[in-house]
């Protein structure tokens, strides 16, 4: 008998499971890891962010043409957005809540010495600005995820309103997607190996941190992820999106470790794609939700500034009181479109939100060391929340056209 051959998310766990045992007995020899095993890491995330382009582009207009229909764009973003808003509401209210169930925990550190500069963060008028493009290319060169997104809906839009005259161009952009698509399997072959390179330098230089004094606010951060994960995901995806939780989780499982060692939404974008689809979201559906996701939702970044937020109060003797988290859920919800495809946007948010309660923005330096580790997890959640939404939209555009089919057979009849 053939022997059978392990699943990717198998192949997947194993690989980092082994970086992590390797990265640990290398402690002594970062160094090399980074010098020597990194390298082989990047150049897989290389390739995987060379193929996002083209992927986003070619497959969101390949459905924007298949939906020949404008109104059912805007039906799916506005359901996509309503989500993330709502979901990032929830998540940095869990963050604050978790981290203050561990505030007691939380070590009292010397602060007298602290130097941070913070980011400048964008304005809203200069996000705004910068979701749409200046000229046909800079977009594609500089990877700007939501100037592609903005391109490739108004590409779409215009072949939909073309008509039959627009059939070639139609042609081109579904072979397009078939290479490309194509190209993304070969790719994703090779991810484990990418995975063992990416996670085992992580692991060589950062393991005394994990076991350090800020510990508690790691596992602070750590349980409010899988909390919002297994919590608010299940419920959503259980009632608006009609499906076990236990079949998504384990149809997620590959998109979620590769998330975590990688640290990349973006490059975890097209594993995402394939494993929603497996699951059963419809291609025109995450084509569309997706690409926005891991441009605009930001669940885990979002706990990630209320356990950041309360850590570095308590650090500086501060009682953070009611208003205080009232106003970090709101900058923190709408800060995370605001920092739209910011490299370091994480940091970007929370220099934000500590400066909209007044709190010591100098007080980023005490978690900026162990930020990697903390943006393992939070991308991992990241890009959970994007295949959730991919699937409850899915369901829910079906119940809409199921409707609609109903009311025009009553009429017909």
């Amino acid at each position: 008998m053939a022997k059978k051959k392990l699943s990717l998310a198998a192949q997947i766990f194993i690989a980092l499971i082994l970086g992590i045992i390797v990265g640990l007995l290398m402690q002594n020899y970062a160094d090399f890891a980074n010098s020597y095993i990194k390298p082989w890491g990047t150049i897989f995330l290389n390739l995987l962010k060379f193929i996002v382009v083209p992927i986003v582009l070619f497959s969101m207009l390949s459905g924007i043409i298949s939906m020949h229909d404008i109104k059912k764009v805007g039906s799916i973003g506005l359901k996509t957005i309503i989500y993330y808003m709502c979901t990032t509401a929830v998540a940095i209210i869990i963050g604050l809540i978790g981290a203050n169930i561990f505030k007691g925990a939380f070590p009292v550190l010397e602060t007298s010495d602290l130097v941070y500069e913070a980011a400048a963060p964008t304005s809203f008028m200069d996000t705004i600005v910068n979701i749409f493009p200046s000229n046909f290319i800079s977009p594609m060169a500089n990877a700007s995820m939501l100037q592609v997104i903005v391109m490739a809906l108004i590409i779409g839009f215009a072949i939909i309103l073309v008509g039959e005259k627009a059939g070639p161009a139609i042609r081109g952009i579904n072979s397009f997607n078939d290479v490309f698509v194509k190209c993304m399997d070969l790719i994703l072959k090779i991810s484990p190996i990418g995975v063992f390179c990416l996670i085992c330098p992580v692991a060589a230089a950062n393991g005394p941190a994990v076991l350090g004094s800020l510990a508690m606010v790691l596992i602070a951060a750590y349980i409010c992820y899988f909390v919002h994960m297994f919590l608010t995901y299940s419920l959503t995806i259980s009632t608006l999106g009609q499906m076990s939780p236990a079949k998504f989780f384990k149809g997620q499982l590959p998109a979620f470790m590769f998330a975590f060692s990688s640290a990349s939404s973006v490059g975890t974008l097209p594993i995402n794609m394939k494993g929603c689809e497996e699951m059963g979201a419809d291609k025109e559906v995450t084509s569309f939700v997706l690409p926005l996701g891991a441009t605009i939702n930001m669940d885990g970044t979002a706990i990630y500034q209320g356990v950041c937020a309360v850590f570095i109060a308590s650090c500086f003797g501060i009682d953070l009181t009611l208003s205080q988290m009232v106003t970090i859920v709101l900058t923190a919800t709408l800060a995370s479109i605001g920092t739209a495809g910011v490299p370091g946007a994480g940091m970007v948010m929370l220099t934000m939100v500590l400066a909209s309660v007044g709190l010591p923005v100098e007080g980023i330096a005490l978690v900026a060391g162990i930020d990697r580790i903390f943006d393992m997890g939070r991308t991992a959640v990241n890009v959970t929340g994007d295949a959730a939404c991919a699937l409850i939209v899915s369901n829910l555009e079906r119940k809409k056209a199921a409707r609609k089919g109903n009311a025009e057979n009553q009429q017909a009849s």
